[in-house]
C-alpha cells in the first residue's frame, strides 16, 4: 500500500486548498494552507483528521455554511481522491457539535439528516464509510433508518456505503459501540443488497457477513442459508465468500451449507513432516494423504492448521488453505506442502514447540509437533 505521504501530502493539501479556494473566493483558508507543512509524523487517519480540524477551523459557521462550501466543490471534478476523506469528516464533525436553533443554525437532527444526505452525494469522489461511523455512534437509530433507504440508492457508491460504513470492524473506520453488541442490527441492510447488480456492492455484503462472523456464526449461518434458498447467478460465490472464516474455524453449520457435511468415509494420513525442528526464516515441508474408503463421491474442504507457541507457551491456532475437491470413492488426496516461518510484521515467532495438524471438513487430525528454533547470531546478521 502506498505510503501516507503519497495518499495525504502536501501535495494533496494543495490540490484541495485550489479547489475550496475556488468554491468560496476572497476565504484565505489559512489553517488548512498551514496545516500541509505539519502532517510528516502523522498516520494517515491522523492527518485526515489535521485536514479536518484546519477545515472546521476555517469555515466556522453552522452546518450550512460547510455545507454550501462542500456542494460547490462537487461542481468540481478536481474535488476528489483522498482528499475528499478529511472534507467528509468535517462534515460529520459539524453536524455532531451540537448547536441550538436559536443560534440560527440547524438543530440536531435536522444537521444529522442534512450530513447524512451530504456523505451520500460525497462518496462517489472517495468513500464517505469512515465519516460515517461517528454519526453512527451518535445516534444508531435514526442513521440505520437513513442508510436503509440507501439500499435503493441509484448510485453503486450509495448502495456500498451502506453495507460498508455500517461494517463491524471495518478497515481504518472507528468501532460503533452499537454496531458490536446485536449483530441482527445491519442484516436487512445486507437482505436488501446481497443480490445487488454490482459486484463492487456484493463483495461489501460479503465483507460484512464475514465480519459478524466472529462472534456471531448463528446469525451468519441463517442468513446465509436464507440467501442459498433464493439465490441468483452470483450468490454461491457471495455466500462462499462470507462464509470464509467460519470454513476456516471448520464451522460445521458453514460447512454443510456449502455442501461439505460429514464425510466418515474419510481417512488421513500424516501430516508427515521432513523434519522436527525448523529456524525462524526457513520452510517447513510436510506431506499427507486424505483417504475416501466409502462407497460413493466425497466433497471435502481440506485445511492445514498451525498451532503457533505464544509467548507465555500456550499455542493459538491459524489456519491455512490447501484445496476444495471431490475424492472418488475408494479414491486417495495426495498433499505436499511448505511452510514458511520467514518474519513477517504481523506475527512473531517464539521458540519452542508448535504443531501442525490436517483439517477436512472442519475436523482435524494426525497432529505432529515440531520445535521452532531461534536464528543464530550470524543468521540475524545476515
Amino acid at each position: 500500500m502506498p505510503a501516507a505521504d503519497e495518499l495525504i501530502g502536501p501535495s494533496v493539501v494543495a490540490e484541495l486548498v485550489g479547489v475550496v479556494s475556488r468554491a468560496q473566493p476572497g476565504e484565505p483558508f489559512a489553517h488548512l494552507r498551514a496545516c500541509g507543512a505539519t502532517l510528516a509524523p502523522l498516520g494517515l487517519r491522523d492527518r485526515a483528521h489535521a485536514l479536518k480540524d484546519a477545515l472546521l477551523a476555517d469555515v466556522p459557521g453552522g452546518p450550512g455554511q460547510l455545507e454550501t462550501l462542500v456542494r460547490r466543490c462537487l461542481l468540481d471534478d478536481r474535488f476528489t481522491g483522498w482528499m475528499v476523506w478529511p472534507v467528509a469528516e468535517a462534515v460529520s464533525a459539524r453536524a455532531l457539535e451540537g448547536r441550538a436553533p436559536e443560534d440560527g443554525t440547524q438543530d440536531g437532527p435536522e444537521a444529522l439528516d442534512a450530513a447524512l444526505a451530504l456523505l451520500a452525494d460525497v462518496t462517489g469522489r472517495l468513500t464517505a464509510e469512515f465519516s460515517l461511523r461517528p454519526l453512527l455512534a451518535h445516534d444508531l437509530e435514526r442513521v440505520l433508518a437513513a442508510v436503509g433507504t440507501w439500499t435503493a440508492h441509484p448510485d453503486e457508491h450509495v448502495r456500498r456505503l451502506a453495507s460498508e460504513g455500517t461494517r463491524r470492524y471495518l478497515p481504518w473506520g472507528t468501532r460503533v459501540p452499537g454496531l458490536m453488541t446485536d449483530a441482527t442490527l445491519t442484516v436487512p441492510i445486507l437482505d436488501a443488497l446481497y443480490r445487488d447488480e454490482s459486484e463492487y456492492v456484493r463483495r461489501s455484503v460479503a465483507n460484512h457477513l464475514n465480519d459478524l462472523s466472529r462472534t456471531d456464526p448463528t446469525v451468519v449461518v441463517e442468513t446465509a442459508g436464507r440467501w442459498l434458498a433464493h439465490p441468483d447467478e452470483n450468490t454461491d460465490r457471495l455466500v462462499r465468500h462470507a462464509l470464509r472464516t467460519l470454513v476456516k474455524k471448520g464451522d460445521l453449520g458453514a460447512l454443510a451449507l456449502l455442501g461439505f457435511g460429514p464425510a466418515p468415509g474419510i481417512r488421513v494420513d500424516g501430516p508427515h513432516l521432513t523434519s522436527t525442528t525448523v529456524t525462524v526464516g526457513e520452510m517447513l515441508a510436510f506431506s499427507a494423504t486424505v483417504h475416501n474408503t466409502g462407497t460413493s463421491p466425497a466433497r471435502v474442504v481440506v485445511d492445514y492448521v498451525v498451532h503457533h507457541r505464544k509467548a507465555n507457551g500456550t499455542q493459538t491456532p491459524k489456519v491455512f488453505k490447501i484445496t476444495a475437491t471431490t475424492i472418488p470413492a475408494g479414491g486417495t488426496l495426495p498433499l505436499a506442502r511448505r511452510h514458511s516461518f520467514r518474519v513477517i510484521t504481523t506475527r512473531r515467532y517464539h521458540p519452542g514447540e508448535h504443531a501442525i495438524e490436517v483439517q477436512v471438513n472442519g475436523v482435524p487430525s494426525g497432529r505432529a509437533p515440531f520445535v521452532v528454533l531461534a536464528p543464530s547470531d550470524e543468521e540475524v546478521s545476515r
